[in-house]
């Protein structure tokens, strides 16, 4: 997916308050987008890390047997590392490429 790919920090960075509002000229509407952004992102990553770890799961359940797998170890590992889904929503609304769009009120007669 995409946030494989994105270059975005790992930890939190202080930001310029007034770059979040350059585009849409109210900051309160920028966290909207980020934060849907955000959430699209995380779901993503959920999905994709339930996919991959659906293999690894066994039919038994038994609490006596636990059994670490490597690869699994490693996928979570990989999981870990990648930056937190608002991190990437940021770097990506800062950076324009994330598509918003802001619906007319309906008029009222």
């Amino acid at each position: 997916m995409e946030y494989k790919k994105v270059k975005s920090e790992t930890t939190t960075v202080t930001r310029d308050l007034r770059a979040f509002d350059k585009d849409t000229e109210n900051i309160y509407q920028s966290v909207v987008i980020i934060s849907k952004r955000s959430n699209q992102i995380a779901q993503e990553m959920k999905e994709e890390l339930s996919s991959k770890l659906e293999e690894f799961a066994s039919s038994t359940d038994n609490l006596e047997e636990v059994f670490e797998n490597r690869e699994q170890i490693e996928i979570a590992r990989y999981y870990e590392q990648l930056p937190k889904p608002s991190l990437i929503a940021i770097n990506s609304f800062l950076t324009d490429k994330v598509y918003y769009r802001v619906p007319e009120p309906e008029n009222k007669l």
